[in-house]
């Protein structure tokens, strides 16, 4: 369903005209009607004459309620754009043009009201400076339609124009649904109902949904649309969601509805930024306010240039790409910029502005995360989907839950097999580089270290290590007759002589080991083999609940020998510990 957006001076009619078209009174407080003007957010609907259910938001004109009006305004399909005919162009009808302006909104028409009380001169000529305030911005072409809501003058004209315009609105994609609240209430009988228009997809009763960014879990146990209930309600509707299990303080105007796992809350961004065309000097510096769906948020420009920024916030929000936003100076309580989200996550600033230009340049939300993907290297898909509108990249690989560009997979790829060379000439001997530092290294999760090995032809697990495929690791004529007087002081007895104590290479021991050609038992004592099967026939003698000074007698060893072999003993299954005692298995 379309939704209008009304915008425009205060008491130049926009109210009054809405009632008009629709029969309904938008002002919903007893202030407004008292002082007869819109305060907050006001709502209508109607059906057009050729049958196009509309929705209309009448926002608040004076300036001490533009916020209000700058929470209702982002999500609108078509602008009625209103100006008086008795006082023409207003202060605050250059600010809403201005807004219109920086959202995008091109489509649209002008609603020249209060022609009743003018003649005919002075009719043409707010007609002649309207025409000429609209130049350059995207009203321009706007029709300019004469009405009266008191006399019903024009408003056919009207609503021709308004079915015209519609048949160019596109409808909206049904996909991850959202709703920024800029309402909560109690209802009695009901509990918590929140308000606003639903955009970007469907949602249905008994649905599950997060209040973001805080992340509470809810229910929608009701939906109503125009006074309506419904079971679903698509995208574009102006909707009203009883929500189960919160309170009404637990859900505020800029607060988001949404799926669970389908959005990420930031506080900072990368966008596209255009500065109002009354505003002489673009500064970073300034006391400034972000408008972005409902919410208001104190904001700084940590970067600006070429038509990019960087902004970020002392709040958290929900963005993606795509999403308009409106900058205020609260000093000069002035709307001074908006732009378009176009990086909810950007890396450094420098870089974040560089990227600016691509990413501006993409159309579709896949292209988007193509781009988003190539500048982070890596992401989880959950999350490019959430930052770009349920974009997906053309390229890269996914790894479990994450997806790698092409180029950084690339620079992955190079990096191991350099690491694994590296490992290979600084420790000859070993058969290679261990995988969990492999991944240590390259700062991914083994499971990615372990798909990039086995991607490649060249390399080769063996064991917990990575080596060059086909690599042997062989003693050289010097190093094999250390080994070989190793040996021959080890088969010397049982009682053999400490690590620190033998005439061998650390790194030539540790490839025995590996080969299993030697046995560790601790970081001090080593056997071979035929040494741990005799002390397996001593064990299996030992009867049950010995002590270590019955292994002692047993082995004829000191307790330097006897405590670490039984530890390893123990480690290795062949006894069971109970106590001081202890049993074969």
């Amino acid at each position: 369903m379309p939704l209008i957006g009304t915008a425009g001076h205060v008491d130049h009619g926009k109210s009054s005209l809405i009632e008009r078209l629709t029969g309904r009174d938008p002002d919903r407080w007893a202030e407004e009607k008292r002082r007869g003007l819109t305060i907050d957010l006001g709502f209508a609907w109607t059906t057009l004459p050729d049958g196009t259910e509309v929705s209309f938001v009448d926002v608040p004109g004076h300036e001490r309620y533009l916020k209000n009006m700058l929470a209702g305004i982002e999500a609108i399909d078509l602008a009625l754009f209103v100006v008086a005919a008795d006082e023409g162009w207003m202060p605050q009808s250059e600010e809403h043009l201005a807004v219109l302006d920086l959202l995008g909104v091109e489509i649209g028409v002008v609603a020249l009201t209060k022609t009743d009380v003018v003649d005919t001169d002075l009719l043409e000529l707010a007609q002649i400076e309207t025409s000429e305030r609209l130049e350059g911005t995207g009203l321009e072409t706007a029709s300019i339609i004469p009405v009266s809501a008191t006399t019903g003058a024009g408003i056919d004209q009207l609503i021709d124009e308004l079915e015209k315009l519609l048949k160019n609105v596109d409808p909206r994609d049904v996909g991850r649904p959202r709703l920024w609240v800029d309402r909560s209430f109690s209802a009695t009988g009901s509990g918590t109902v929140v308000t606003g228009t639903l955009v970007d997809g469907a949602l249905s009763a008994e649905q599950r949904v997060l209040v973001y960014p805080g992340g509470t879990s809810t229910r929608v146990r009701a939906i109503q649309s125009h006074e309506t209930s419904l079971e679903e309600v698509e995208p574009g509707r102006r909707v009203a969601l009883n929500l189960a299990g919160v309170d009404r303080e637990e859900v505020q105007r800029g607060e988001m509805i949404g799926i669970a796992g389908q959005w990420e809350a930031t506080d900072r961004f990368l966008a596209s930024i255009t500065f109002a065309r009354y505003v002489e000097k673009a500064d970073r510096r300034g006391a400034y306010q972000l408008h972005i769906g409902s919410g208001v948020h104190s904001m700084e420009f940590i970067g600006l240039e070429d038509g990019m920024a960087v902004i970020r916030s002392s709040d958290s929000f929900v963005t993606t790409w795509g999403d308009r936003f409106i900058v205020r100076d609260t000093g000069r309580k002035l709307v001074v910029a908006g732009g378009k989200v176009l990086d909810p996550s950007p890396g450094s600033t420098r870089a974040a502005l560089r990227s600016g230009i691509d990413l501006a340049a993409c159309i579709s939300a896949d292209d988007v995360a193509e781009v988003i993907l190539g500048l982070r290297g890596s992401d989880t898909a959950e999350r490019l989907s959430a930052h770009t509108l349920g974009g997906v990249p053309s390229s890269g690989r996914a790894i479990g839950e994450t997806v790698f560009s092409d180029g950084e997979l690339n620079r992955l790829t190079v990096s191991t097999h350099e690491l694994v060379r590296a490992e290979h000439d600084q420790n000859p001997l070993r058969v290679g580089l261990p995988l969990a530092t492999l991944a240590n290294t390259l700062g991914v999760d083994v499971s990615v270290a372990e798909a990039i090995v086995d991607q490649e032809t060249d390399l080769e697990r063996r064991g917990p290590d990575v080596a060059a495929a086909g690599r042997e690791v062989e003693l050289d004529p010097a190093s094999q007759t250390a080994w070989i007087a190793t040996k021959k002081v080890l088969s010397a007895g049982l009682d053999v002589p400490s690590v620190g104590d033998l005439a061998l290479d650390a790194e030539i021991l540790h490839l025995k080991v590996r080969d299993g050609e030697v046995t560790s038992v601790s970081a001090d004592l080593v056997f071979l083999p035929f040494q741990i099967d005799q002390l397996k026939v001593i064990l299996d003698a030992m009867k049950d609940d010995f002590t270590v000074a019955d292994f002692r007698d047993a082995t004829e060893l000191s307790r330097k020998y006897v405590v670490p072999i039984l530890e390893w003993a123990d480690q290795e299954g062949l006894t069971v510990r109970r106590g001081d005692t202890r049993r074969v298995r």
